[in-house]
């Protein structure tokens, strides 16, 4: 008869081991550009956005791409959220829902 294999490190009460099924996962780090975007923001993550944004006929032409959320930024994603129906994120704001609908439409 084989012994138990002993747990390899001793907990405390209330103590749980990562490997128990029911256990949470640790929450996972925050992806570079991803969140919440708007007017005033900016980084690689706008600059991500206006990319995108170009490539939708029509919304942003002839729009810098220079990572700043300025107006016409906002402007842009305002018509984008209008035209393709996108509702959940506030007007002019890139949020999870305007994220997703832009990325499905774009490359």
């Amino acid at each position: 008869m084989t012994p138990a294999p002993k747990d390899p490190a001793p907990r405390t009460p209330g103590q749980t081991n990562r490997s128990q099924p029911g256990t949470p996962d640790p929450p996972l780090p925050e992806i570079p550009g991803t969140g919440v975007l708007r007017q005033g923001d900016s980084g690689h993550g706008v600059y991500e956005l206006q990319v995108r944004l170009l490539q939708i006929p029509n919304i942003y032409d002839g729009g810098p791409i220079d990572g700043r959320y300025d107006t016409g930024v906002r402007a842009a994603v305002t018509l984008f959220q209008k035209r393709y129906g996108v509702n959940g994120d506030e007007s002019g704001v890139y949020g999870d829902n305007t994220r997703l609908a832009l990325m499905l439409r774009t490359t």
